[in-house]
């Protein structure tokens, strides 16, 4: 346990702390240190199981990897008479779909029979995979090779993977109405996610964000309104803004747009070029190195040689109501549509404005209607499956939070302050934002 964190005779909250790929319990501090603030009472637990290199060993196994550090800390606790029976989990990065798999995994289990779910949040998580949606040779060159050099979890968020005896990606599993991860996602008193408007090139807008557009293409065409209070760093749900028509635009304007989508992807190509001779020999053999390490963590981890016993985890994926027909033409449907990526030119109405959008109750509960991000703007060339998961996942209900961080050319690691610099200090007001206005203690 990390030593800002305190336990006091007033704990009944578990609060849990996944970090991303590559990454390790030092990036949550500063947002660790920002919920014992807001509540001295409420027990933090940075996970430490999945650190390192060890992220590259699949979501399924990071997920049953958090579900034991969870248990083992309720029984920790219980043992110094301290009973928990509120459960909230948070993820950054691919923390948020390690933590959606812990989920199903404590809900099929029963955890949550007898210990309340209360916050689901993830921060720039790609609930949708990582593939570019878009057509052209360096999506295709990243779909092909960023999933062969990410190993297990690489395949799976690529979506190219087959997840066990179900013959379909986890993400797809993940997502399946019927199945106990979206069982154990629905049971949550609030879901929350947070996500980059600009400048993330590790989880881009439309996944982390679970839309089917991106309206922030443009940005600088865009009159955003923030929210008061946050220092021009959230957006303001309240309010909608327009995006222009580009045939609207005047000769000049339209010459500067087009220069500066130029401009950005500019070093796109300037630097994979440079990176050629060095850096993907270095890729490759690191990748090669983690590979062997963490195949053989794997064939350790099955066979019950691990640090945790593998088969406590293994609960039924699907509930009995789906399981007929699951193995049938779903999958191979899907992969048969994958070729066909298409980028619709038309909108999803006729007009421009682009707004935020909650169900009717989280409307009431932010007092006021808000408009949505993907009602409008030109529809993203994702697959046939990506569109089921959009639809299944918003069925759900989502608090989402559209966040502009400036200051660092890395929004990724900004929006939670990953570490203790100047350039990542609008990601202290989203953490601020985050405790004051969203987590229920």
């Amino acid at each position: 346990m990390d030593p800002i964190i305190q336990t006091t005779q007033d704990t009944h909250h578990l609060c849990v702390l996944i970090h991303g790929f590559w990454g390790g319990p030092k990036d949550l501090q500063v947002m660790a240190q920002t919920l014992q603030n807001k509540d001295p009472s409420l027990h933090i637990l940075i996970a430490k199981s999945n650190n390192g290199n060890f992220t590259y060993d699949g979501i399924d196994i990071g997920g049953e990897r958090i579900c034991k550090e969870i248990e083992e800390e309720i029984g920790n606790l219980a043992r110094d008479g301290l009973e928990v029976t509120k459960l909230s989990l948070v993820g950054y990065s691919l923390g948020g779909l390690i933590a959606r798999y812990a989920a199903g995994l404590l809900y099929g289990k029963g955890v949550f029979e007898r210990i309340e779910p209360v916050n689901f949040t993830t921060f720039v998580s790609p609930h949708l995979g990582v593939r570019a949606p878009l057509r052209g040779w360096q999506d295709t060159l990243w779909n092909v090779f960023g999933a062969r050099t990410l190993l297990t979890s690489g395949w799976q968020l690529f979506m190219i993977d087959k997840f066990r005896d179900t013959n379909r990606p986890l993400l797809e599993i993940l997502s399946d109405p019927n199945s106990v991860f979206m069982k154990g996602l629905e049971q949550f008193q609030r879901r929350t996610l947070y996500t980059n408007i600009a400048n993330d090139r590790s989880a881009v807008y439309y996944t982390t964000s679970i839309s089917s557009t991106d309206p922030f293409t443009n940005l600088d065409t865009l009159d955003l309104d923030y929210l008061p209070g946050y220092e021009d760093v959230i957006l303001d749900p309240k309010t909608s803004f327009e995006e222009p028509e580009l045939a609207t635009l005047s000769f000049s304007a339209r010459l500067v747009q087009r220069i500066k989508l130029g401009l950005r992807r500019a070093p796109f190509v300037v630097a994979f070029v440079a990176y050629i001779p060095i850096g993907i020999l270095e890729l490759v053999l690191n990748s090669t190195l983690s590979a062997i390490q963490s195949f053989r963590r794997i064939r350790r981890y099955e066979l019950g040689c691990g640090e945790v016993d593998a088969m406590s985890y293994r609960v039924p994926l699907l509930l009995p109501s789906s399981i007929q027909g699951a193995m049938e033409d779903v999958y191979q449907n899907v992969n048969n549509a994958q070729s066909h990526e298409y980028l619709f030119h038309s909108s999803f109405s006729n007009s421009n404005s682009t707004s935020f959008s909650y169900s009717s109750v989280e409307e009431e509960e932010m007092g006021g209607s808000m408009t949505g991000v993907g009602m409008g703007g030109k529809v993203l060339a994702l697959t046939p499956l990506q569109f089921r998961m959009i639809e299944e996942l918003n069925r759900l209900g989502w608090r989402k939070w559209y966040v502009h961080i400036r200051k660092a050319r890395h929004s990724h690691a900004a929006v939670i302050a990953r570490t203790e610099k100047p350039a990542f200090e609008e990601g202290k007001v989203v953490l601020r934002h985050w405790v004051e206005e969203e987590f229920v203690f």
